[in-house]
């Protein structure tokens, strides 16, 4: 009976903050009329959560594109014509690995920093002065930042894209003796915009939107204390990349 008790009580708490969330996008939504109003606030956003992030974001596509390229070279080889191996490796990245990679590292950096932001303005009490003073944080913390991840992770998935396929047609020039002109031919004769970049974008979107919502959600529902802060930090991550997993898993099921 315990076993079935605790069961119980976690399905509860799992509807209760699906709710929750769903309430508070709702209410970041009704303020999407402000941003004209709010325009600095969300520059900010931008800059902080999406151009910081740009540097990052490089690395781990220039790393994760050799490996693809690696790995697509040496599993194809023998068993595939070469001229198929540039279209596997971009397709790879682009419909998979370039939006789940770059979302994961944006759920580690971004949304841990959403939530330690606003997790230190609910244990200061600055949430509690700013409604004192009859000011809507979910207008101005919540929206800003659920609105520029939106924005920013297609743009970051864009760029990490790019990257990661340079990066991998590098490798297989270098170690595979497949020249440049073999590698882009092949995406260029297999390239399908509608199977090959609308699927990751709209990933990115949806990722997006998951992470900076379950970032400033967490931030929002942080307990007292100095502790508050870094558990917001930690939840904030955990939530926000099992949301990008299992979000994924949903997005390839519509789609494809």
């Amino acid at each position: 009976m315990n076993n079935i008790q605790n069961l119980g009580r976690s399905v509860v708490s799992s509807l209760r903050s699906v709710g929750s969330i769903s309430v508070l996008l709702y209410r970041a939504i009704l303020n999407v009329r402000y941003i004209h109003t709010d325009r600095v606030l969300y520059i900010m956003q931008m800059y902080e959560l999406g151009i910081r992030a740009m540097p990052l974001v490089i690395v781990i596509s220039v790393f994760s594109g050799a490996v693809a390229g690696w790995q697509g070279a040496y599993q194809l080889s023998g068993k595939l014509p070469v001229t198929f191996l540039g279209s596997a490796i971009a397709t790879g990245i682009l419909v998979e690995m370039g939006p789940v990679l770059t979302a994961l590292v944006l759920a580690g950096r971004n949304g841990s920093s959403i939530a330690a932001e606003i997790a230190t303005m609910v244990v200061t009490e600055q949430v509690d002065a700013l409604e004192a003073m009859a000011i809507n944080p979910i207008r101005h913390l919540v929206t800003p930042r659920v609105i520029t991840m939106i924005i920013m992770m297609p743009l970051l998935v864009a760029v990490g894209d790019i990257v990661a396929i340079f990066s991998g047609a590098w490798v297989v020039d270098a170690f595979y003796n497949i020249n440049f002109d073999t590698y882009f031919n092949s995406i260029h004769a297999h390239f399908i915009l509608a199977d090959d970049i609308y699927p990751g974008l709209f990933k990115a979107l949806s990722f997006g939107l998951s992470v900076g919502l379950v970032s400033c959600w967490v931030g929002l529902k942080a307990t007292k204390g100095a502790s508050g802060v870094g558990k917001a930090a930690i939840q904030a991550f955990v939530y926000s990349s099992a949301t990008v997993l299992v979000g994924d898993f949903i997005v390839a099921i519509i789609v494809f």
